[in-house]
């Protein structure tokens, strides 16, 4: 699963409950989304690949004019699927091309053209960082990797976890075995070892 960074941008803010209900009807899963009113200098360092272009300035104008929702897309090839929900960057081409794609629908010009999507995996990797700097950016395991993963580094803990409650009876089993996995993890880091 591929992660890309997508961002709604200030014009169409108010129509995002119905973008991210587009999103997932795509397909996606929205990771972790986040409302932001930018400062200049922040939009400038986020769009500092396009400072030498004529509309440089107009587009930090626009994306500090309100506030934008950023959000973190999960999908298979998500940086290529989020640009084609998204539709070609200038609006015309948008709706004569793509009618049906976010900014046909709710661009209003080629800087105001509703959302933004990375163009690249790379740039999503850093695009995601600068809005969620904690935000962990390792593919989601899925199918036999995930089960793989479970039975190598999960299944044993977890079993020994399961038959201590069953013992125990806890009156809180969710939380005692919340406790249970944070005191018996195997992969916890060993205090003074260098």
């Amino acid at each position: 699963m591929e992660k890309t960074l997508a961002i709604i941008k200030p014009n169409a803010i108010a129509n995002a409950e119905e973008i991210e209900k587009m999103i997932i009807k795509d397909g996606f899963t929205i990771v972790q989304r986040r409302r932001v009113l930018l400062s200049k200098e922040q939009t400038m360092e986020f769009y500092a690949e396009h400072r030498d272009k004529p509309f440089f300035s107009d587009l930090i104008n626009f994306m500090t004019s309100g506030p934008v929702l950023a959000m973190v897309l999960s999908k298979d090839r998500a940086v290529r699927a989020w640009r084609r929900l998204l539709g070609p960057t200038s609006v015309a081409a948008a709706i004569k091309k793509h009618p049906d794609s976010i900014r046909a629908r709710f661009g209003s010009s080629d800087t105001e053209n509703a959302a933004h999507g990375s163009d690249s995996a790379e740039s999503a990797e850093r695009e995601i960082r600068f809005f969620f700097p904690d935000v962990t950016l390792y593919p989601i395991l899925s199918g036999m990797e995930a089960r793989d993963f479970v039975d190598d580094y999960v299944s044993e803990t977890l079993v020994r976890g399961l038959t201590e409650l069953c013992k125990t009876k806890p009156a809180d089993p969710v939380s005692w075995l919340a406790e249970w996995l944070l005191n018996n993890n195997p992969y916890q880091p060993v205090q003074g070892v260098h």
